[in-house]
This record gives C-alpha cells, sequence and structure tokens, in this order.
C-alpha cells in the first residue's frame, strides 16, 4: 500500500519521492527528505476552524436560559482598530454556512469568513474581566487588546 503522502501528491497531480530513513541509537534522522514534485501550482491544504467544548457548553446555557435554540455565527467584517473584526452573535443558518454541530448545538461560519478563520479555535473564556467567545487565530498577525479586531 502506497504511503499516505504518495497518495495525497497523486490527488494533487504530483509525483512523490520516498525518503530513505535511518536510525542510530534511537534518533531518528533522515538522510534523503521527501520531496513532492508538482505538476500544477502549490496545493493548499487548511483545515476549518475548531470549536471547544467549552463553547458549545456555555451555547446549550445560553439556549435553556432564553428558551429556545439559536445557532452562534462567527463571521469576519471588514473594520476595526486592526483592519479586520469578529462578527460574534446567534444567529440562523443559511445555505453558505459550514455548520458545526454537537449535542443539537451549532456554530456557523460563512464562506466568505471561513477562509480568515482556517485552523482557528472558537473557543469561550471566562475571566474576571468578563465572560465572553474568543477566537485563537493562528492567520492573525496581530490583535488589538479588546480580542476583536485583528490584522493579516
Amino acid at each position: 500500500m502506497a504511503p499516505i503522502a504518495a497518495r495525497l501528491a497523486a490527488l494533487a497531480g504530483a509525483t512523490y519521492i520516498e525518503s530513505v530513513r535511518r536510525t542510530y541509537y534511537g534518533c531518528a534522522t533522515q538522510e534523503n527528505t521527501p520531496e513532492i514534485h508538482q505538476n500544477r501550482p502549490k496545493m493548499n491544504l487548511t483545515l476549518p476552524p475548531r470549536v471547544t467544548d467549552r463553547a458549545f457548553a456555555r451555547l446549550a446555557e445560553i439556549a435553556e436560559a432564553a428558551g429556545e435554540v439559536k445557532a452562534l455565527r462567527v463571521a469576519v467584517e471588514g473594520g476595526g482598530c486592526s483592519g479586520f473584526q469578529y462578527d460574534i452573535r446567534l444567529d440562523d443558518p443559511t445555505e453558505d454556512d459550514m455548520v458545526f454541530e454537537r449535542n443539537g448545538m451549532k456554530v456557523l461560519v460563512d464562506s466568505v469568513s471561513l477562509p480568515f478563520l482556517s485552523n482557528a479555535v472558537i473557543d469561550f473564556s471566562e475571566e474576571l474581566i468578563g465572560a465572553r467567545f474568543v477566537i485563537e487565530n493562528p492567520n492573525a498577525s496581530s490583535s488589538c487588546g479588546c480580542g476583536t479586531s485583528f490584522s493579516m
């Protein structure tokens, strides 16, 4: 069976060259590093955002207190003091939303915001200064003190 990297390379129209791996005294070293020669432009492998259990739990608490279940929308808009800002609110799903669901609770990210939130973590934070949904975004090069505005 071909290694996973070879199968991914084939899907991308590339050729995979397997590396030679040697082990000395329990330490792994690579004599030749794996190379992927692509016939196409580079693939952009990104992961969707991840929603923590704490965020889903807080959303369930809000639904119980309000007496109705609404989804949490996380969107990115232009503006704010750093260039982009998060729009976090209760909303209904639309056709172009990516829906994250657990135990009947939903978190929505629209297709325009999705690239800005790739590999991000949507969490809920409760501190002395207050409680809020927070976004840990590895794509943000800087953010403001309030945590709702960022730049890339």
